[in-house]
């Protein structure tokens, strides 16, 4: 069984999140327009707390190996090290996974690499039904958790009556990851230190740090002009603004994404430790993608006007020419945005142990 004993205040936590991310004035951009909660499901702590047990429960899959935690970890800031993750009979995912920090903070509210899930609600019964991934159907797993026996009491907290749905499963699953608000990395420390819509970076970064913030963002006093990072990876919760085409290959044939080459993008909060990166887990490390987006960037025909020469769809590949020094600055403002506090929170950990976790006849 899950220790639930201690439950956890996720609305206070979400509640407390800075005003630089809830002002619409905000100095990097609006990031409460890019929330994607909808009306009917917004964060309660029974449910949010009934999400987290079922996140971490390997009943979710067929054969009880594997929890949706299992390819999105807390302290790789809930993706996996692997490049492809393990499904519950051995086989592989087609594509990386991807962190699900900030995953409240995209405005077009559609999840997957490929953006086939039309929103969160939609996207978590997708691994659980995936013939590779968990491997279960809904009606089953319904039936599997209804003989489990905490699960009605959980249920009855969150939703007033112990019934087991798919759509309740749906439901706690989202606001639980909807939780996972990352904000206090030492990027967010600089803040502290002034106002709130004017940090205090100098006094809290590195000037290897502030170089990398300054070529990111065209933060006021840089020498350099901005290398338009921040374009893309909006506001200070560094969410994509939408699906792009980023110039990984000339021909995307292989894997259309979105559709012709277009992917979404995780936030880059706690990106410094969630190697390896891109939809196909393809650069090992941040350096290699400072030097892709230097010097790689291939030509597509749909080709983001962000990344070429002359800022039009499709046009030649922009060639940054940066300095080593500048390379190694925008790593460490990456690194910057770690949050060492989110990825070792218990509100977000599992609540099982090896212990209570069910053998692959589902016995407790």
């Amino acid at each position: 069984m899950p220790d639930v004993s201690v439950t956890h205040d996720y609305v206070a936590y979400l509640a407390a999140q800075p005003q630089y991310y809830t002002r619409i004035s905000s100095p990097f951009g609006d990031v409460a327009s890019q929330d994607n909660t909808p009306f009917d499901n917004k964060v309660t702590n029974p449910a949010a707390n009934l999400g987290r047990v079922l996140f971490y429960d390997v009943r979710l899959s067929k054969n009880n190996s594997v929890s949706c935690a299992s390819c999105h970890i807390q302290e790789h800031g809930f993706t996996d090290p692997k490049v492809l993750s393990d499904g519950f009979d051995g086989g592989k995912t087609g594509r990386h996974s991807m962190s699900l920090t900030n995953a409240t903070y995209y405005q077009n509210r559609k999840f997957f690499w490929d953006e086939r899930a039309r929103t969160l609600e939609d996207q978590v019964l997708m691994p659980i039904q995936d013939g590779i991934e968990m491997g279960m159907n809904l009606f089953d797993l319904e039936t599997k958790l209804g003989e489990t026996s905490f699960y009605a009491d959980l249920f009855t907290q969150a939703f007033g009556d112990e019934a087991i749905t798919s759509e309740r499963i749906s439901k706690a699953m989202a606001q639980f990851i909807r939780s996972m608000v990352s904000y206090e990395s030492k990027y967010d420390q600089a803040f502290a230190a002034g106002e709130w819509n004017n940090p205090n970076f100098a006094s809290v970064f590195t000037e290897q740090e502030m170089l990398g913030l300054k070529l990111f963002s065209g933060f006021p006093g840089s020498e350099r002009e901005s290398l338009g990072c921040i374009s893309c990876h909006q506001t200070s919760a560094h969410t994509m603004d939408q699906a792009h085409v980023n110039g990984l290959d000339a021909n995307t044939s292989a894997d259309q994404g979105a559709g012709n080459g277009f992917f979404k993008s995780p936030s880059l909060r706690n990106i410094g430790v969630g190697a390896p990166y891109m939809h196909d887990g393809r650069f090992a490390t941040l350096d290699d993608v400072v030097e892709f987006y230097n010097s790689g960037i291939q030509r597509h025909p749909s080709l983001s006007p962000i990344l070429t020469t002359n800022g039009q769809v499709g046009g030649p590949p922009v060639r940054m020419e940066l300095t080593q020094e500048e390379k190694d600055a925008l790593v460490a403002f990456m690194n910057a945005l770690t949050d060492e506090n989110f990825l070792t929170n218990p509100m977000f950990g599992t609540p099982f142990t090896l212990m209570t976790q069910p053998d692959s006849t589902g016995s407790e």
